[in-house]
């Protein structure tokens, strides 16, 4: 992940174990009305531990009261996020034009 992605997002926050980074969040928005969560990473050995919940908490706090939150989800993240308060959007479909290698 090129490290621009995340310095130039909206908002960025870091989770640490002393001086371990377990995991990060990031938001990318008009600062108003609409906001997109691309990246929501918790650290295999930290998962399921509530720190994911409280970097989406922690954007919540800022961006909870918005028009419109936006993420992608898919496999054992859907849970999660739904678990979040997040519900299916209607019958849209995500649509992508995508260059890794992870899916």
């Amino acid at each position: 992940m090129p490290r621009g992605c995340l310095l130039n997002s909206h908002s960025f926050i870091t989770a640490w174990d002393d001086e371990k980074l377990i995991g990060l969040g990031n938001a990318l928005s008009d600062g108003y009305l609409v906001v997109y969560y691309p990246h929501l990473i918790v650290h295999p050995d930290y998962q399921g531990k509530g720190v994911g919940k409280l970097i989406l908490n922690k954007l919540q706090e800022k961006y909870g009261m918005f028009h419109q939150q936006i993420l992608v989800a898919d496999g054992k993240a859907i849970d999660f996020y739904e678990k979040c308060g997040f519900e299916r959007a209607g019958e849209t479909k995500s649509m992508w034009i995508y260059q890794g290698t992870e899916h």
